[in-house]
């Protein structure tokens, strides 16, 4: 492989040939990977090209240098960090708190007023960028190597993180050749939200603490006294600036052309930097980046306008230690503090109980909020929020706002810790939390009015009872008017009373009462199925049918008659004895049968081995004869269990015409892949 351009190589000396590939290797590589996330090699190779420099460098410590890829993660932890004072202060920049757009039309009218520019006079050319949340840093580069990262600190005087700045990928260590003697490149170091979640759940796992927003966890990062534990946070760089550049050295009339050049010395810029004309353009500008603010990869708080060419900078100078030539143009904050009233549980559709913190209203992210999530009774105790304390609330865009932190400096004398409790506040049925779950949830499914439309919707649909015409808006009308309140209900409903809601006419009316008559003819599984007990899926279903029988059957077995089935285990038998246990859910089970719902019965089948019991099936693509219900039926009935994704637990993947990307990950993973006559093979291996 060739040498790329981008870098430079190591000086030569004994030995060095290798070390030299490598260091450009690995330099490009990354640089692929991190920056440009368009990786040419797979991770395998990249990590034995690594070993491999380790390898010689352990052997030649004299080749060891700054810039080698083996010092991204190295050293000793650190007593404490240097003083660096900075060649050119750090300064900050002037910040427009007005969020609307009379805050470009400001900063334009002034820096228009100090050019001296009359309104008949071109518009000035601005760059806009993003006002990122994270750390600001300063990179020194002499003869095209990483020799010292900073803090800003105070402006003139911040801390050497030169250990913790070599772990991030997306800063090069080595610059390619005609760069200054010495550039000094400024930017931000950030978490990416995905990363940061992935960190939090991390600390979850190990019961550390978890952090606040992803400022907070890159900025503690970044001032980890430990470099091995720095590493271990995903961190990003987005470059913006410049400090000290060598007099000369580069000819660049403009900030956007110094950014575009630092990008192609392999300095990651944000694609969202344009090149503005106007307050028209910045008024766009802020406006089309407040739409994406909640979809981007990482938090901002603002956007930044910068007149472009730096004659007009030099022109406008500094008024006291902010540059006239720069402002930044805030968004509304996404985390306020707010002191929380009370704890209520919200109590979902699928029967999850939520505790929710009760605010007092706080304007955040654009909206006042009165209430956030407190997620669960674990993420409740963790954070230790209470009844009185002051707490950070953050919001970003449609996501629910979420309590990220309590200040106990400021909690009130007496504040009990939360509980939650152990019945359902909509309907008194007992509220359960199942080994290994997170959640509590509430077990009067069929008679908790929270869980009503989702019950019914369950019960409706066309693996399960199947009433042809019953969706979400009819459900939402027949429960919001309270024409329906429990399932017996929907089979007590007469044309008139359908008729007479709004938008259902005649012909309507009389179809979704022929469909309910219809479905009081269904089977003993689809029932089952339609009730919606927690984790009785189809195929579990069938196998309680099969085995019992009858449904009083099933009502009344013990957990220890439960186990016996092939498809029930401890959490599937504590589950349906639970829900049996419950008079409410019993009581609608016989409305249900006193309304004329019915189905076969029989005795219960004998013991027998299944063909497929304990193997994985896959379904994908279009089968011959087969529909891919009739396929599913074939291989449950048969003891299979039908999944919806393949893995390495897969035994077969089923294959018809137009099959794709499951198909695809089967052959990678050398999954055996069968077409519709092998699966009627292994159903019926006698017939074969």
């Amino acid at each position: 492989m060739t040498t790329p351009d981008l870098f430079d190589a190591p000086p030569p000396g004994p030995d060095q040939a290798r070390v030299a590939e490598l260091h450009s290797l690995l330099h490009h590589h990354a640089h692929r990977y991190y920056v440009l996330d368009e990786p040419e090699i797979p991770d395998a190779e990249y990590d034995r090209l690594f070993r491999e420099l380790q390898a010689i460098e352990a052997a030649h410590p004299e080749l060891v240098t700054p810039d080698s890829p083996t010092q991204r993660v190295g050293g000793k932890p650190l007593a404490q960090f240097a003083s660096v004072r900075h060649a050119v202060p750090m300064l900050s920049i002037r910040t427009e708190t007005d969020t609307e757009a009379s805050g470009a039309e400001a900063f334009d009218a002034r820096v228009r007023r100090e050019l001296d520019l009359g309104e008949t006079e071109p518009a000035v050319e601005y760059v806009a960028e993003l006002k990122f949340d994270g750390l600001a840093i300063n990179l020194r580069y002499e003869q095209g190597v990483l020799v010292q990262a900073a803090t800003r600190g105070d402006g003139e005087v911040g801390e050497d993180v030169t250990q913790n700045i070599r772990t991030i990928g997306q800063i090069p260590l080595r610059l390619p050749e005609g760069v200054p003697a010495v550039l000094e490149v400024r930017g931000e170091v950030y978490l990416r939200r995905d990363d940061f979640n992935a960190l939090n759940e991390r600390q979850r796992e190990k019961g550390e603490k978890t952090f606040v927003n992803p400022r907070n966890a890159a900025a503690g990062a970044v001032r980890q006294l430990d470099p091995a534990i720095a590493a271990q946070r995903p961190l990003s760089f987005f470059t913006y600036g410049l400090g000290e550049v060598t007099p000369g050295a580069v000819q660049v009339a403009s900030h956007f052309a110094w950014l575009q050049l630092l990008k192609s010395w392999g300095f990651p810029v944000c694609d969202h930097v344009v090149i503005a004309r106007g307050a028209p353009d910045l008024i766009a500008f802020h406006r089309r980046m407040g739409e994406l603010r909640d979809s981007l990869p990482y938090d901002i708080d603002g956007v930044v306008y910068k007149v472009n060419r730096l004659d007009l900078q030099q022109q406008l100078g500094f008024v006291t230690r902010e540059p006239r030539w720069a402002v930044a143009h805030k968004y509304p904050a996404q985390e306020m503090l707010t002191t929380v009233q009370a704890i209520e549980i919200q109590v979902g559709r699928t029967g999850k109980l939520t505790p929710v913190a009760k605010l007092a209203p706080v304007f955040v992210g654009g909206v006042t909020v009165t209430n956030a999530t407190l997620h669960n009774e674990d993420e409740a105790r963790r954070k230790d929020v209470r009844i009185g304390d002051t707490v950070i609330v953050r919001r970003a865009g449609d996501v629910i706002p979420e309590v990220v932190a309590v200040l106990p400096e400021k909690r009130p004398p007496g504040a009990e810790m939360f509980t939650m409790p152990h019945t359902c506040p909509v309907c008194g049925s007992a509220a359960v939390r199942e080994e290994g779950e997170a959640d509590y949830r509430c077990t009067g499914g069929l008679f908790c009015s929270a869980q009503r439309k989702q019950a019914i919707l369950h019960f409706a649909h066309r693996r399960a009872v199947e009433i042809e015409g019953l969706g979400d808006k009819l459900v939402d009308q027949l429960v919001d008017s309270g024409v329906v309140n429990t399932l017996p209900d929907l089979y007590r409903l007469g044309l008139t009373a359908l008729a007479s809601l709004e938008r259902m006419a005649d012909k309507s009316a009389q179809n979704i009462v022929e469909a309910l008559e219809k479905s009081k003819q269904t089977t003993l599984p689809r029932f089952l199925f339609g009730l919606g007990i927690r984790h009785v899926g189809e195929a579990t279903a069938k196998a309680l049918a099969r085995h019992f029988g009858k449904l009083d059957a099933i009502m009344d077995a013990s957990e220890e008659q439960l186990l016996q089935v092939a498809d029930v285990g401890p959490v599937v038998a504590q589950s349906i004895r639970t829900f049996f246990e419950q008079p409410h859910n019993r009581e609608v089970v016989e409305q249900l049968r006193a309304c004329g719902v019915t189905w076969e019965e029989g005795e219960p089948a004998p013991i027998e081995v299944q063909p497929l019991a304990g193997k994985t099936f896959v379904l994908t693509g279009t089968l011959p004869t087969l529909s891919r219900d009739q396929a599913k039926d074939m291989l449950e009935a048969a003891g299979a269990k039908v999944a919806g994704s393949v893995s390495k637990k897969t035994d077969y993947v089923v294959a018809g015409a137009e099959a794709g990307s499951k198909l695809e990950k089967a052959q990678a993973l050398g999954v055996k892949v069968i077409d519709e006559a092998g699966l009627i093979r292994l159903v019926n291996p006698d017939a074969a």
